[in-house]
Formats: C-alpha cells, sequence, structure tokens
C-alpha cells in the first residue's frame, strides 16, 4: 500500500470532507476521491460516508485509522532515524501555536537541549488543523495547542490554562468594546464567550488570527484586545498597556498531545520539561 494514500485518508479524517483535504494537499477533489476509491479497493470496504456536512468514518474506516497512523508515522520515523543529524541519538519535532512558543516553547527549547544533548530538536509553528495533521501522520512527536481533537493513538493532556484579558493603549478605556478593538481568534469556544459576553458589539473593524499580529497593530497605532496575560504582563508593567477595569477575563486551555505508543524515552524527558515550564 502506498503511503500517499493513507496519508490522504488521514487528511481525509482531520479536514473531515474532500474537499477539505484537497485544499491541504493542494490537488484537486477528484484525485483525492480516486485515491480514497483505490485505497478501498485495496481493503475491499467503505472507509467513508459522505454527506451534506463533509465525510464520516465507517466501522471499517474507524478501525484502519490506527493502521494507516501506524503506517505513515512508521514511515516518519524511518525517515527521522535516517535523517538524524551527526553527533545526535535521536531527532524531535515539536509544533505549537504562534503565541504557544512565547514564553513557553521559547524556555523549553533550552531546557531540553541542556537535559537532553543528544536529542536534535526541529521546532515548527501551526495552527490545530496542521497540528493534528502532523501528529495523525506522524511528522510531529509532540504539539501544544488551545483546541485539540481527539484521535485514536494519541493521548491529549492539560498543560496550563491562560487568561485572556482585555488591554488597551489608553488607561481611562471602559469594558465597552470601541471602533479600535482589534478581535483575536482564540478559537471557537472563546467566539463563544465573546458572543455571550458582548451580544451589542457589531464587530470588530480588524481581526487577526495570531494574537502577536494583533498585539504589534495594537502597540503600533493604539487599541484594544484581548490577549494572555502571560504574553501582555511585561507591556503592563511597562506601562504602553493597560488592564481593562470591569471587562470579563475569559479562560484558554493549552494542551500537550503526543502519541500513545511514543517511545517513551526519547518524549518523557521533553513532557517532563514542558510541565515544568508551564507550571512557571
Amino acid at each position: 500500500m502506498e503511503t500517499e494514500l493513507a496519508r490522504t485518508f488521514l487528511t481525509v479524517v482531520s479536514a473531515g470532507s474532500f474537499i477539505g483535504a484537497a485544499e491541504r494537499l493542494h490537488v484537486t477533489q477528484s484525485t483525492v476521491s480516486a485515491r480514497v476509491h483505490g485505497l478501498e479497493q485495496q481493503l475491499g470496504c467503505t472507509l467513508f460516508v459522505r454527506n451534506k456536512a463533509g465525510a464520516v468514518l465507517t466501522a471499517a474506516g474507524r478501525q484502519f485509522q490506527k493502521h494507516a497512523s501506524a503506517l505513515v508515522r512508521t514511515v516518519e520515523q524511518a525517515r527521522q532515524d535516517v535523517g538524524v543529524p551527526r553527533g545526535f541519538r535521536a531527532a524531535l519535532t515539536v509544533g505549537g501555536r504562534f503565541g504557544l512558543w512565547e514564553q513557553l516553547l521559547l524556555r523549553w527549547l533550552p531546557l531540553m537541549r541542556a537535559r537532553a544533548p543528544d536529542i536534535s530538536l526541529r521546532a515548527e509553528i501551526g495552527f490545530e488543523a496542521d497540528l493534528m495533521q502532523g501528529l495523525t501522520e506522524g511528522r510531529l512527536d509532540i504539539a501544544v495547542m488551545y483546541t485539540p481533537q481527539s484521535r485514536p493513538g494519541l493521548k491529549v493532556e492539560a498543560l496550563l490554562e491562560e487568561r485572556l484579558i482585555l488591554v488597551s493603549t489608553r488607561r481611562d478605556d471602559g469594558p465597552e468594546l470601541g471602533p479600535d478593538y482589534v478581535y483575536i481568534d482564540w478559537g471557537p469556544e472563546f467566539h463563544a464567550k465573546h458572543g455571550v459576553s458582548f451580544p451589542d458589539f457589531v464587530g470588530p473593524a480588524v481581526t487577526a488570527n495570531i494574537g502577536w499580529l494583533g498585539l504589534q497593530h495594537i502597540l503600533a497605532n493604539g487599541g484594544s484586545g484581548y490577549f494572555p496575560q502571560r504574553l501582555v504582563a511585561a507591556r503592563i508593567a511597562e506601562g504602553r498597556l493597560a488592564a481593562v477595569a470591569g471587562a470579563p477575563s475569559f479562560a484558554l486551555p493549552a494542551y500537550v498531545v503526543y502519541p500513545a505508543d511514543a517511545d517513551a524515552a526519547l518524549l518523557d524527558p521533553a513532557i517532563d520539561a514542558l510541565r515544568e515550564v508551564a507550571r512557571g
């Protein structure tokens, strides 16, 4: 069986539809359909049921998913083992959201290097869909994110809880959202809670999908927005930002996700170091 077919299958599972998988793989929808059809012919079963909402795994598809993940992971592990830089015993690839690298994963990197100098580290930035896909395919060994999805063979562990607070470049701002408010997409749970807390808000003039981008805009041009307290504490102390009194705050939990059957000798020191940094 070609690993390309298994990758395509896993991409459909992650994207939830053939159209979404085609966009991620940069191929046509007919190519995705042909690959899945060929895979179904090889296996002698139907893997997906298509409906208006997308593509849903059949019972056989759910059974095959763990085998597809193992197949792709084995190939990726072989590539990593062959491609381990000279002088290192192993390689570890870690991915995370942009905001979780700042003051968190960037503190983990030197700690991990000090504790496991014989392990080569590769750092990547991505959104939840990319990170989950990387874990499913075996391209990532560990991923840190806000809204993980449940996938067979992957372990999801709560790492820390961010506190999103409203900050502004003006000290006299009230809890209402003004015309220069910047909306940051912190995920579906934040979107729902934000809507309940500000039912009369007509909508932002500026939206950003990365907190760093929205924060740089506000610092350069003025305005307000919701950010993790961890990321803005220093700027509040400097007087460049002020926490808006009376504004609601929102919890934003972060998780570490990794394969349940991973090499414990390789992953355990990395996970332990992540927990230590998160506690700090």
